[in-house]
């Protein structure tokens, strides 16, 4: 059965594998925020790392907020605000096989604080399935989450104590599946696997809040794989799905942005006025929306 679940993604489909964390900005003003959650939005750094596990290695992209004004690229080495406290929660996001980390991340909001998406060369869909990828992007947030005790210029900014979020899109979202299951990582709290495929039984070690995005036209991963995934995970979950929509059609939709920085910041940080506003953050005349919240 479990093989039947992997064989639908053939290895010539477009996908993810990348890993970004990231501290998500306060996504409608007056918000209510818990346990810390970012109030407002920062510019963004991004520093460069060349990580690997045994003979497997990367490059990884890690974003962090930064002095300076809101918006814009990301800039390379730029100071970190507040340089006495911490800043950054963890998120992993994947991207696009073929894309710079800066491409594939195009679906997800800029990060605020830091983030480390991994470039992974020469990527082929056997890495998802033997769960290469899933443990690579393991390695990722161990590496990222000692980067705040080591002599490095991101010390003492990255919250390790509120968990850890992953997402991905395509590959990316079955690496992020396969953390949820086969190859599972107990840190991640928060997951969004989006336009995926089921990649096993859920494991009992990872406790983490899951919301899948998917249209319902997708082509590449079947809308009906990911969701019996769904189906097989306890609450807290929900299944935001684009009617007429294929593989990557909800790139850039506002709704796709919107529940990804409110699941974030309500996994990560406790922030109920963000788990409050998915409904309504992720309805249209084009969208379905489907939750077990508590």
């Amino acid at each position: 059965m479990t093989m039947q679940r992997r064989s639908f993604l053939t290895l010539s489909a477009v996908g993810a594998a990348g890993v970004g964390m990231s501290l998500l900005g306060t996504g409608h003003a007056g918000a209510t925020a818990n346990a810390g959650a970012p109030t407002q939005r920062f510019a963004v750094g991004v520093r460069q790392y060349a990580w690997s596990r045994g003979s497997r290695r990367w490059t990884t992209y890690v974003y962090y907020p930064a002095t300076g004004t809101p918006g814009g690229s990301p800039v390379t080495s730029a100071p970190s605000p507040r340089a006495s406290s911490r800043c950054a929660s963890s998120c992993t996001a994947s991207a696009a096989v073929r894309s710079s980390p800066w491409r594939s991340s195009a679906p997800w909001p800029r990060p605020a604080s830091s983030s480390p998406p991994p470039h992974f060369a020469g990527l082929s869909g056997q890495d998802v399935y033997n769960g290469n990828q899933s443990k690579d992007v393991s390695e990722v947030i161990t590496r990222t989450l000692a980067l705040n005790t080591a002599g490095d210029p991101l010390a003492g900014h990255v919250n390790t104590a509120l968990g850890v979020g992953a997402s991905g899109h395509s590959m990316g979202g079955m690496t992020t599946r396969g953390l949820l299951t086969s190859w599972p990582d107990a840190r991640i709290t928060a997951a969004i696997p989006m336009s995926c495929v089921d990649m096993g039984d859920p494991s009992p070690a990872v406790r983490a809040k899951v919301l899948f995005t998917h249209g319902d036209r997708d082509g590449t991963c079947p809308i009906s794989s990911a969701r019996q995934a769904y189906r097989e995970l306890p609450a807290a979950k929900a299944f935001l799905t684009f009617r007429g929509a294929g593989h990557s059609d909800y790139f850039g939709d506002s709704r796709t942005v919107s529940t990804f920085v409110d699941w974030m910041r309500w996994s990560l940080y406790s922030d109920t006025a963000a788990r409050d506003r998915l409904r309504a953050d992720a309805t249209s005349s084009t969208t379905t929306w489907e939750s077990a919240l508590r």
